[in-house]
């Protein structure tokens, strides 16, 4: 790794840290900065949730407050978290990087259309209503979910937070912390995969973590004083970029 790739990987790892903290997407630009640097799609991609994971424990610890009133119920979603990552990160070493490459512009597209309808996604406040986790439709599609956080990270929270919106009760922010808390799950469990089959490439993972912690610092400030239009407007020009270069490559 040459001192211009660290600086690089450094570099997207603050802005995917400012870009979980203002709108969500980081994970684009992640994946996106390692596969610059010419690591295989695979291990840009399993790196990539190993960088992301510190995010998802500090978004959860925020909602501590909220988490302590439903955790009890939530094990069921969360056992069920486990079963699905475990079988997408299965799924995604089962692959060779020519057969994920010809795959990752089209999930590179799927996961930027969600991410830009993620406005129109978010359910509806439902004031005086507890999370309610134990539905037999909340379940499926949560384990649904699951296999593709697993398989590939990028969009898993926007399609988590509107899946549970359609099956679960509570507000936005009861579901909101519902969300980061299986989302610990479901990357605990891939990393685990992805450690034990040998694709993380922990240099380049090293250099990215601090990067990002002080861009989820930096992402409050942004938040401040950048429209949030702003920042999704460029984490989605990302995702574009990359489905199209991707599609350029195959």
């Amino acid at each position: 790794m040459s001192l211009f790739d660290a600086i690089l990987l450094f570099f997207a790892g603050f802005l995917s840290g400012a870009a979980n903290a203002v709108a969500g997407g980081g994970t684009f630009i992640t994946f996106g900065a390692m596969t610059l640097v010419g690591l295989p799609p695979i291990v840009a991609n399993a790196t990539s949730s190993v960088t992301q994971f510190p995010g998802y424990i500090t978004s959860t610890l925020a909602y501590w407050d909220d988490i302590r009133h439903f955790w009890r119920g939530a094990l069921l979603l969360s056992l069920i978290s486990a079963v699905g990552a475990l079988a997408g990160a299965l799924i995604l070493l089962a692959l060779d990087n020519p057969s994920f490459r010809i795959l990752v512009p089209w999930l590179l597209l799927g996961a930027t259309a969600l991410f830009a309808a993620g406005p129109w996604l978010k359910p509806a406040p439902k004031p005086g209503h507890e999370a309610s986790v134990g539905s037999f439709a909340g379940s499926l599609a949560q384990f649904v979910t699951a296999i593709y956080g697993g398989f590939f990270g990028a969009g898993m929270g926007v399609m988590m937070l509107a899946t549970l919106g359609l099956t679960q009760a509570g507000d936005y922010h009861r579901l909101n912390a519902l969300k980061n808390m299986l989302a610990i799950v479901i990357a605990a469990v891939a990393i685990v995969v992805f450690v034990s089959g040998g694709v993380v490439a922990w240099p380049q993972a090293i250099v990215m973590i601090p990067g990002g912690a002080l861009g989820g610092y930096a992402g409050v400030w942004i938040a401040k004083r950048v429209p949030q239009n702003v920042v999704r407007g460029f984490v989605i020009a990302v995702g574009l970029f990359l489905a199209f270069y991707y599609f350029g490559k195959g």
